[in-house]
């Protein structure tokens, strides 16, 4: 059974432990309103950006004259999964679920006979999937030092997705990020960007209203590339509110349960020092009545 003094330093441990949490959970509510704000933003654009280009595909179609990034190389035997994660921990499941989720899509891939190859976003995730797919990383994009995420960070993660398709490194992408829907929701998504993939129905909606000119072929060789940068930018804020949120959740859990072993230990503490009182009376007592 602990001392009364080990019972003492753990219940100070444990305090110090809670303001800590209580700190982080504070700091990422302010983070969190920010980067939700700037998530909730970037969806109708990233929404009628996507629209627009489905209705330039829809109209192009399968084509020889459809650009490389609409009509692919024509294979998927290498694939590459960009696998998007916080640079930091303790925020609950939030890294785990994006790991979890690209690693089954790796190990779906292998088994079927596929070429995978892994570029990671965030150090969570290149410690989550370097023990087992250690062997097909071909690159890391470090976001530590990036204190706001902007279309320019985006952009240059997508310029590196583009040389490496142009170069014939791979023939599909796809990204793997958390959509957020609120604090304690956070969805685990995979997209493929490269060659791109639109809904026909929303395609058709787009196509039905808009005539364009120059040509189709030639928006869609502009508007491509962008429309990959879009995407990632709109994923690394999606990224950004799911960990904030998830974050906020976790410590808030962990103030709780803080809270509670500082009562358990507390009482745990004065039982021991009831009892030792107890016993130094009885003795006390059992002396007097021997004299």
């Amino acid at each position: 059974m602990p001392s009364l003094k080990d019972l003492k330093n753990r219940i100070t441990s444990v305090k110090n432990t809670r303001k800590i949490t209580k700190a982080m959970q504070m700091v990422a509510a302010a983070k969190l309103r920010r980067a939700q704000e700037a998530a909730e933003a970037s969806r109708p654009f990233a929404d009628r950006m996507t629209a627009v280009m489905a209705g330039l595909a829809a109209s192009v179609g399968g084509s020889d004259s459809a650009p490389r990034l609409l009509r692919g190389t024509g294979s998927d035997q290498v694939q590459l999964l960009v696998v998007m994660t916080g640079e930091r921990g303790l925020c609950g499941g939030f890294n785990a679920n994006i790991a979890k989720l690209a690693r089954a899509k790796a190990h779906e891939l292998i088994a079927a006979g596929k070429t995978v190859k892994i570029l990671t976003v965030g150090k969570k995730g290149r410690d989550a999937l370097r023990r087992d797919l250690g062997d097909h990383f071909v690159g890391h994009v470090d976001l530590s030092e990036v204190k706001k995420i902007t279309y320019l960070t985006a952009r240059g993660i997508a310029r590196d997705l583009l040389d490496r398709f142009d170069a014939g490194e791979y023939d599909v992408a796809t990204i793997f990020y958390s959509v957020f829907e609120s604090v304690i929701s956070q969805v685990p998504t995979e997209r493929q960007i490269i060659p791109a993939k639109f809904d026909a129905v929303e395609g058709h909606g787009a196509s039905a209203v808009f005539d364009y000119e120059p040509s189709e072929e030639e928006i869609l060789h502009d508007l491509l590339p962008r429309g990959v940068s879009t995407a990632i930018f709109s994923a690394l804020l999606e990224n950004n509110a799911s960990f904030n949120g998830a974050q906020m959740s976790a410590m808030d859990n962990a103030t709780r349960n803080a809270g509670d072993m500082i009562d358990k230990l507390t009482i745990q503490y004065n039982r021991s020092r009831q009892a030792a009182i107890t016993t130094e009376l009885v003795e006390i007592i059992a002396g007097a009545e021997a004299l």
